[in-house]
């Protein structure tokens, strides 16, 4: 039997017996796939499509290609398949299967095959041919080349030179990539929206199939900056000294790292590759403000920042105070000063006005006010590198104390000066008066420019340059003036001793002092104790604000001279003019003695006329001596330093009126216990012989006299004169 016999037997049969055995019941063709139905394959391999079929005998077998026929044939016949040469070399087994050898990429598709027989039916399977290469040079690249933040977006595309791919996977620095807002993963590409500095990394891509696998790594740089800058100076200092030597650095983010350099009033200076500008031994000309240019060379983005130094220098010495009359000595100038320095230093007097500030130089004028006199006040001043302050104080005038000397000029002439100077603060000026009548420099009188000494040129020995002669001192805060007086009762037994003080005065309080027998007391008058009478004490303590006080009780046969001395802290001032009360003449016991010796004739009466001049000498001793007037005091022969004020209080007492000439007798003894004193002949008219003696080595007082001894025959002078002892 032929061989396609046998085949058709070996199908037939078993369908017959089939029919057979299920009575005659007619079956329908069916096509069974042996095997996938997607069937991956490699290029260059052999793959089959298989199928299986039943239900017919020697059906008609069809491939297509989508739509397209590639095979045709009958299961059976000895007629080759019709094939599609295109696809290259293919099969069609007897059970219809379909077989491709060296399968290629082309070969990919979607194949059908269809079986059919007449009378008996068709039936239709599909499959799924995937032919994949081995994956090959993959390249990923970005678009635009450049990422730069704040562009809308940037995108990764890959491409390969052979090979397809069943599956793409996308990583960020090892982190899978899912679609969403900011990632869409397309064919063949990432795309990132609006990406930032954080969007800087390696970026991964994994291609695989199912006989291929390849990584990729791509490293994206996002370009930004220059941020805003750091600067900074070295040392750190918020101001520098002239000669300092400093760095200024520049660092900023930025991708790449950003280019620093500094300018400085136009010009670029040297700048180190790091942003670094070095200052050495600057001055105060280089304060100001530094620019640092920064630019990003890739993106050429730039940006500027500035950065201010402060050079300074210190100002010269430390802040030196003072005041001074302003406005016809109607307002007090506070002033300040403290030059130099970089900037310069800022002064301030927080005790006037803590407001008002100045630079270098301030100056306040205020009014004057009780607050102000003898208030220290206090300039604080203020620079980066120092703070210095100084104080100055104002004081009404104090109690004058004119120092007087006498000199011989080339032509023989007499020149008195008289030279009045005041603790006060401003400086008083001085005016000069003689009976009344205001004083000016010019002719015979001469006025020095600070007017604290006058002289008096060609003396006139007669009476016309003879007097009183005044200085009286004023500031803002008032002149140095006051007074005493003394009020006794009808009987004398009681007296009202008064005073005043300049209301600028600073006082403490007050010492009353007596020269004289004690004040009585019953119980000494009982006891017939002895009295005192030589010498000043003290015999009251009187608080500041008292102006008076009573002193009893007094022993009206008794002459006493009273005075009042002002204190501050443990200094005492100036006294005030004695003031004498109490009988005048010969004491009651010599009147007696006289009376007594009356009828004892005449030797007796001789006898008593010496006793009487014995007594009379004796009483002359202990006669009240008056102070120098203001105008004529103190002869010395050196010149005083007239611009430095005395350290007198301003609360000292200015003497009374020139005292009773009448009145007045004259000492005739030596110098001896350092009184100075005046001798006069008994020539008519009388001479006055001036003395002034050196001052006792034993005395404790702070300012000895020099020698002098000037000895004129002048018609007599009443001269005011002080005890120095």
């Amino acid at each position: 039997m032929p061989l396609q016999g046998r085949r058709a037997l070996k199908h037939t049969c078993p369908w017959i017996l089939l029919t057979f055995l299920t009575g005659g019941v007619i079956c329908s063709l069916v096509i069974t796939v042996q095997g996938p139905s997607e069937v991956d394959a490699k290029v260059g391999s052999d793959v089959t499509l298989g199928v299986s079929f039943s239900g017919a005998l020697d059906p008609t077998v069809e491939w297509r290609k989508g739509d397209l026929p590639i095979a045709t044939w009958t299961i059976g016949s000895s007629i080759p398949p019709d094939l599609d040469d295109n696809l290259g070399s293919l099969t069609v087994d007897n059970n219809g299967s379909l077989t491709f050898h060296d399968v290629q990429l082309s070969h990919g598709a979607t194949y059908s095959v269809r079986m059919s027989k007449s009378g008996v039916g068709s039936d239709t399977v599909t499959f799924t041919l995937r032919v994949f290469d081995d994956i090959e040079n993959v390249s990923v690249t970005a678009v635009p080349s450049q990422v730069v933040e704040g562009s809308s977006n940037f995108t990764l595309e890959y491409s390969t030179l052979q090979g397809e791919t069943e599956s793409v996977k996308w990583y960020f620095n090892g982190k899978a990539i899912e679609n969403g807002t900011r990632y869409i993963i397309a064919d063949k590409s990432l795309k990132i929206k609006d990406p930032t500095r954080d969007d800087t990394g390696q970026y991964t891509l994994v291609l695989a199939n199912p006989f291929s696998y390849k990584t990729v790594h791509k490293n994206i740089s996002v370009l930004y900056g220059p941020d805003r800058p750091v600067l900074t100076a070295m040392p750190p200092k918020v101001a520098f000294a002239s000669g300092d030597s400093l760095l200024l650095s520049c660092q900023a983010d930025g991708e790449p790292a950003p280019t620093a350099s500094w300018v400085y009033e136009g010009q670029t200076l040297p700048t180190s590759q790091m942003g670094t500008l070095n200052l050495t031994n600057v001055q105060t000309s280089q304060s100001g403000v530094y620019t640092c240019h920064l630019v990003n060379n890739e993106t050429k983005a730039n940006l500027e920042r500035n950065f201010t130094i402060n050079i300074y220098e210190s100002p010269t010495g430390i802040p030196v105070c003072s005041v001074q009359g302003v406005n016809a000595d109607k307002e007090l100038q506070y002033r300040c000063l403290w030059p130099g320095g970089t900037p310069e230093a800022q002064l301030s007097f927080p005790a006037l006005n803590g407001s008002v500030v100045g630079s270098g130089d301030l100056n306040m004028t205020v009014t004057p006010s009780e607050d102000l006199n003898g208030k220290e006040v206090t300039c604080l001043g203020s620079h980066p590198f120092l703070q210095h302050n100084c104080s100055i104080t104002a004081r009404g005038p104090a109690d004058f104390l004119p120092l007087v000397w006498t000199a011989v000029d080339s032509d023989g002439k007499l020149v008195i000066s008289i030279a009045c100077a005041s603790t006060s603060m401003p400086v008083a000026t001085v005016t000069w008066s003689r009976g009344g009548q205001v004083l000016s420099s010019g002719g015979r009188y001469r006025i020095s420019p600070n007017t604290t000494l006058l002289s008096i040129l060609d003396l006139s020995l007669d009476t016309s340059d003879l007097g009183t002669y005044t200085c009286e001192g004023r500031n803002p805060l008032g002149p140095a003036i006051s007074d005493s007086s003394l009020f006794p009762n009808q009987d004398g037994s009681i007296a009202t001793l008064t005073w005043e003080t300049p209301r600028t005065s600073i006082i403490t309080g007050f010492e009353v002092q007596m020269m004289g027998p004690d004040l009585l007391s019953s119980s000494s008058i009982s006891r017939g104790e002895e009295r005192v009478t030589h010498g000043f004490r003290t015999i009251q303590k009187k608080p500041a604000d008292a102006r008076s006080t009573d002193l009893a009780v007094l022993d009206p046969e008794s002459t006493y001279q009273f005075r009042v001395i002002p204190v501050a802290g443990q200094t005492k001032g100036d006294p005030s003019e004695e003031h004498r009360i109490g009988p005048g003449g010969l004491s009651g016991s010599a009147i007696a003695g006289i009376a007594a010796g009356i009828p004892c004739g005449l030797l007796l009466l001789l006898l008593l006329i010496a006793l009487i001049v014995f007594c009379v000498c004796k009483r002359k001793r202990r006669q009240t001596r008056y102070p120098v007037a203001r105008a004529v005091e103190k002869v010395v022969t050196t010149q005083p330093n007239l611009n430095a004020p005395h350290a007198l209080l301003t609360g000292g007492l200015k003497n009374g009126g020139p005292p009773d000439y009448n009145a007045h007798q004259w000492p005739t003894e030596n110098c001896q216990d350092g009184w100075l004193r005046l001798n006069v002949p008994a020539p008519s008219p009388p001479l006055c012989h001036l003395h002034l003696c050196e001052w006792p080595p034993q005395s404790n007082m702070d300012r000895p006299l020099v020698h002098a001894n000037i000895t004129s025959p002048l018609p007599c002078i009443y001269c005011h004169l002080y005890p120095l002892c």
